[in-house]
């Protein structure tokens, strides 16, 4: 019997959370936008009214402005996003333990084994779930109900807002596969232009393409995506109460003023970096690859990662390969707006198995930084967290604390 999956995407999350505290933006065109003043002058969020006017998230705010000369623009309050998100969540854990947190605004549910309480009606389920949250928290959401999660969350995209799509087996060919490629869950911007330019412009043509031809053309990635052309997704709604296991840790800024050369980056790599390895050594984690990222003045977005040779959760180590990433393949007259460190490919520290009797002279180094930055957790556990800083910070005029 297949599983009865929810993807349940709340609209203009944080929009609407803003409109919740001042209800006069409801009737307004308004846009939630980071700190001008810290560079963060780009839409997080819009209205249904902004969205009119062509206003698309992750845009400047100058650029919106200039499609809407009247937009009202209101900086962001997490923590109340947050709030609201775990409101919201308690009602979902009313029809199933089985509720996987994807971000902080959706959410999966599998109700496979509870939906016989509510009735054995999975649309009639989710429409009752919305006017709840509607009715009780102040905020819309979108249902997609599926048999897997991928299908699902492409069902909470497909009419907005405050609606529910479903779409089992019987509903793929109608719905699913007519839609564009491009709308498939992990399938970005380059890898779209290869697959048109095999003639592949739906999911459905996607589908019923030949797959080891898909994979011995893009690889891996190529399977996976026919596999989720084809609803090929088993994997499981994590339940609410279970730890769920993080696949990643990074840290991004955006910079009050341009970086400029190798060593304005060093600062702010090493700055992040610092702030990723803790937060593994924390986690009594190590990581195996090391991603950095760039955005420019023009917004323009370049990513590089690396696997390493061996697991690290050091500061220094990860700054190292992350500045190696970007000589690589970053001018240092070029200016850079945000920077962003990416510890993925996580192990537990007692599974860093290194082969320390062939590398002794380089495990000694090692050593040595691993007390190091454990004496300098020690110290910040005890005075605070700004109690030591690395020595080129000398100021803050890049926004650097």
């Amino acid at each position: 019997m297949d599983r009865i999956i929810f993807h349940c995407d709340c609209n203009s999350f944080f929009a609407s959370c803003e409109e919740l505290l001042d209800p006069s933006l409801r009737d307004i065109p308004m846009a939630v936008t980071g700190d001008p003043e810290s560079r963060h002058g780009v839409i997080l969020a819009k209205n249904q009214k902004a969205k009119k006017y062509g206003i698309v998230t992750g845009e400047p705010v100058i650029q919106a402005k200039r499609k809407c000369p009247s937009l009202v623009c209101t900086l962001s309050h997490h923590d109340m996003y947050r709030e609201i998100c775990e409101k919201i969540n308690d009602i979902y854990i009313e029809y199933t333990d089985l509720v996987e947190k994807a971000s902080i605004d959706e959410s999966y549910l599998d109700v496979t084994n509870t939906l016989h309480l509510f009735g054995n009606d999975p649309k009639k389920l989710a429409d009752s779930i919305r006017e709840r949250i509607k009715n009780e928290i102040g905020i819309s959401i979108s249902v997609g109900v599926s048999f897997c999660k991928i299908i699902a969350k492409f069902g909470s995209d497909y009419k907005k807002p405050d609606a529910t799509t479903v779409i089992m087996r019987e509903d793929m060919e109608r719905i699913f596969h007519k839609a564009d490629v491009g709308e498939l869950f992990l399938a970005g911007k380059k890898t779209v232009e290869k697959l048109r330019l095999l003639g592949i412009n739906t999911i459905g043509e996607l589908a019923h393409y030949d797959r080891d031809k898909l994979g011995d053309i893009l690889g891996k990635q190529g399977l996976s995506l026919w596999d989720n052309a084809n609803g090929k997704d088993d994997s499981p709604v994590m339940s609410y109460y279970e730890k769920q296991e993080v696949k990643s840790i990074g840290n991004s800024m955006t910079f009050k003023r341009d970086l400029v050369g190798y060593d304005d980056i060093r600062a702010g790599i090493s700055f992040l970096s610092d702030s990723v390895a803790c937060r593994l050594r924390k986690d009594k984690k190590k990581c195996t690859v090391v991603q950095v990222g760039i955005k420019d003045t023009d917004f323009r977005v370049m990513q590089r990662q690396t696997t390493l040779k061996r697991a690290t959760n050091l500061q220094k180590e990860i700054s190292e390969v992350s500045m190696s990433l970007i000589k690589g393949n970053w001018s240092p007259t070029q200016p850079v707006r945000l920077l962003s460190v990416t510890a993925s490919g996580l192990i537990n520290e007692d599974e860093d198995f290194f082969q320390m009797d062939l590398f002794a002279a380089a495990d000694t180094g090692h050593e040595k930084q691993e007390k190091i930055e454990n004496t300098l957790d020690d110290i910040r556990r005890k005075f605070g967290s700004s109690a030591i800083k690395f020595g080129y910070f000398k100021d803050d005029e890049t926004g650097i604390k």
